[in-house]
């Protein structure tokens, strides 16, 4: 259904992953979808670089218009060309900003398994200036748009790592930074109609992270948590957070949702959509999700078994909140 028809959407960092998929999903929906990236067209050698043209054509496949953009988010003034050309273009109207940029996935690798005062310190703003802060920027000049027309969306990209430790210090504070972020904006928007709100999507199967599984099954590792990943367990598409975004965009009391967070697979649940594959991926936090990943912890205290005198319920929950798993 195209319940975008005559919205105007960006997406930033569009060139693969989640902001090709989330295009996509937009482009589904009938959308004009403005994509962002540094790259316009993809480099033969690198089978996960992807490109805004790479994209352009995956939106224009799925029956939607694609404009791309070459933009480095690090650049301010680069960033404002982009708003101004929008502007121009059309007649004042931007419908829906997706914050998704984001460059520190590359320093995020390079510095696994170290804790953060043996990392460079670059690595701060390798995650969280093209990240954290580029989204602030492309909030200022999108809501300087939509409060004039009293309306839009602002969907700001984060993770769980906002809540609890994932991928170390500089990771999980440029999250949290950008649920508070989208927290404190919906304050201000909120007057003039315009929501925000921030997006945690699950485990996504992006280009890169689709690589790490493979070479995670290719070695035979076994523990807990990195063989869930290489057996690809649970997993997303990008295309999906695309299709909650496209219809959380056309519900006509957004507003309502403002201020909070939005987990991907719940709104998808509520809105009856599925992932590319026709598939539902469960949340997080569901006992779906949660029970699989704590049987490692039941067969680790599996010798207590036959002198327990309580519920597996209860032990299971017990073992659901130990640090362990």
């Amino acid at each position: 259904m195209k319940y975008l028809e005559g919205k105007v959407a960006l997406v930033t960092g569009a060139t693969r992953g989640l902001g090709k998929g989330i295009a996509v999903g937009l482009g589904e929906a009938g959308a004009i979808v403005y994509i962002t990236g540094r790259r316009l067209n993809s480099n033969s050698s690198d089978d996960v670089s992807g490109s805004l043209n790479d994209t352009k054509a995956a939106v224009e496949d799925a029956g939607g218009v694609c404009i791309p953009v070459q933009v480095d988010h690090s650049n301010d003034e680069q960033v404002r060309l982009l708003f101004e050309r929008i502007q121009n273009e059309q007649n004042g109207q931007l419908d829906l900003l997706v914050n998704n940029a984001y460059s520190g996935v590359q320093a995020l690798t390079n510095s696994q398994g170290k804790p953060f005062w043996n990392c460079d310190l670059s690595l701060w703003d390798a995650c969280n200036n093209v990240g954290l802060r580029s989204h602030y920027i492309a909030s200022v000049y999108a809501a300087q748009m939509m409060a004039k027309r009293k309306q839009g969306l602002i969907c700001t990209i984060s993770s769980w790592g906002g809540m609890s430790y994932l991928f170390g210090a500089a990771y999980g504070a440029g999250k949290a930074g950008c649920d508070r972020l989208a927290a404190d904006m919906s304050v201000e928007l909120q007057p003039y109609n315009v929501t925000s709100v921030s997006i945690w999507p699950g485990i996504v199967g992006t280009e890169l992270f689709s690589r790490l599984a493979s070479q995670m099954a290719e070695e035979n590792i076994t523990d807990g948590k990195t063989s869930a990943i290489a057996g690809r367990y649970n997993w997303e598409t990008p295309l999906l957070t695309g299709r909650v975004i496209a219809k959380l965009a056309s519900e006509p009391n957004v507003i309502h949702r403002t201020g909070r967070v939005q987990i991907v697979a719940e709104l998808a649940k509520q809105y009856g959509l599925v992932d590319q594959d026709g598939n539902l991926p469960v949340s997080l936090r569901s006992l779906r999700f949660l029970i699989p990943m704590a049987l490692p912890g039941l067969r680790e205290y599996s010798w207590l078994i036959p002198d327990l005198k309580v519920p597996w319920s209860l032990l299971l929950l017990s073992l659901l909140k130990s640090p362990k798993i």
